[in-house]
């Protein structure tokens, strides 16, 4: 067998370990059970407060630390990660601590004035003080000082460790004093990533409470013999699992950890089909009754089987297990979940049957939970409409998927390796490689003229 041959037959190692997401699992289901608990817990031990479960806003920040500290752990003293090449760190150099004082200072100073941009953003953009993400700005006006002053001790440590030093944020430092060669390249990359890090890490905060309150205050002996309540309900834990251990990878992108961004991705496409998907641009496109709405006059998989207790039972549990394969997608990442980022290669978990379990369970969960085809008024155009649109933002996750590819290929062999497995073993990603050849046949090549 030759090399090219082996190197699709045998699956590449994945860069994260599923015992890392597992762990942190763990951790979530442990503080879960203490919130809902904490009553009984509270009197126990005579803890002064209310009695009464704990589900706040601030308890489901907290739950960051159960899920994020044993994840680390993990991958510290079993994964090893730190000690990955990979890293970009070689610990046996310790460098004097004045050795790298004056990079130091200007990675500080490209660090401080990029989250000072960011704030900057955050104070005008006029969705930020509203609804759900009062509280995300709350949580990191309260974060801003200490990071400010964590930072230091941060940059000085590891500045020494560094097998190159001047990263992104040196180099945009650099560039803002202005007394030292740059490079425009790199400054590009660090902003690409911070972007990233301040628009989606605002978003993931602001979404932590409603999901933890409605799981720590379910009454599931309430609801355990109705399909309908029971499912929503799992549901609703199964995004709690997304929406924690995503927020956790998006917070700890540290080099030590390995879990840094290498890249954010570069294609302008894939900005747009990414940045489409979530708020402000989803309220002006697929809110309610506006661009790409397929909701209209529907009433959902529970009132069309109503009176049919059996295939209510069956659809909700196909909505649960479909959700489980998006929770699983996330928490397959460990330390390392963020859009748009280049963080290592996932091989393992539901990445083994299709590149993109998320986007394939997510998308399948909308068509199957809307019925976007069933109106309740009758009307034919609203059936063409819901189904036309729908079909048009699975056709938007496809986008973006392609362009999350295009960028992975480009970063990295163990990728490209991973792409060609999945072509050649994968099911479902054959699956789909067969229809689409099916549908869109490659043109035959042009035979020569006798």
């Amino acid at each position: 067998m030759s090399d090219a041959k082996h190197a699709v037959a045998v699956r590449p190692a994945s860069d994260v370990s599923p015992a890392v997401g597992l762990v942190g699992l763990a951790g979530l289901f442990v503080w879960i059970v203490i919130c809902r608990n904490w009553a009984g817990i509270a009197e126990a031990f005579a803890i002064p407060g209310p009695r009464e479960p704990l589900s706040g806003p601030y308890a489901a920040l907290t739950t960051m630390l159960f899920t994020g500290v044993p994840m680390v752990l993990w991958s510290v003293l079993v994964d090893k990660v730190h000690l990955r090449a990979s890293t970009g760190i070689d610990w046996t150099l310790r460098r004097a601590p004045g050795a790298t004082l004056d990079i130091s200072i200007t990675k500080l100073a490209g660090l401080w004035a990029t989250w000072a941009m960011i704030g900057f953003f955050y104070c005008v953009a006029r969705w930020y003080w509203s609804g759900q993400y009062l509280f995300a700005m709350e949580v990191i006006g309260a974060a801003a000082v200490p990071t400010f002053l964590l930072s230091v001790p941060y940059v000085l440590w590891l500045d020494r460790y560094l097998i190159e030093p001047r990263d992104g944020a040196w180099h945009f430092g650099a560039m803002l004093i202005g007394r030292e060669s740059w490079d425009a390249e790199r400054v590009k990359r660090h902003w690409r990533a911070w972007a990233i890090k301040g628009f989606f890490g605002a978003f993931m905060i602001s979404i932590l409470p409603p999901g933890f309150y409605t799981v720590v205050t379910a009454d599931f002996g309430a609801i355990a013999a109705d399909p309908v309540a029971l499912a929503g309900v799992l549901i609703e834990a199964l995004f709690l699992i997304d929406v924690q251990i995503g927020t956790v990878g998006y917070l700890v992108t540290l080099r030590p950890l390995d879990a840094h961004i290498r890249s954010g991705n570069p294609h302008l496409a894939g900005w747009v089909a990414a940045l489409i998907c979530y708020p402000p641009f989803v309220w002006g496109t697929m809110g309610n009754a506006n661009v790409l709405a397929y909701e209209v006059n529907t009433a959902g998989w529970a009132q069309w089987m109503a009176g049919n207790p059996a295939l209510l039972w069956i659809w909700g549990a196909l909505l649960v297990f479909l959700t489980g394969v998006y929770a699983w997608a996330t928490f397959a990442f460990g330390l390392r979940f963020s859009n748009l980022t280049y963080r290592g290669v996932l091989t393992n978990g539901p990445y083994r049957f299709t590149r993109h379990p998320a986007y394939l369970s997510k998308n399948l969960f909308w068509w199957c939970s809307t019925l976007p085809f069933l109106v309740t008024n009758h009307s034919l155009t609203d059936v063409v409409r819901n189904t036309v649109m729908l079909g048009v933002v699975s056709g938007i996750y496809f986008w973006r998927a392609k362009t999350e590819e295009k960028h992975l290929l480009a970063e990295d062999a163990k990728y490209r390796e991973y792409h060609a497995w999945m072509a050649e073993n994968a099911f479902i990603t054959r699956l789909f490689s067969m229809a689409g050849q099916r549908l869109l046949p490659r043109p035959r090549p042009m035979q020569p003229a006798e």
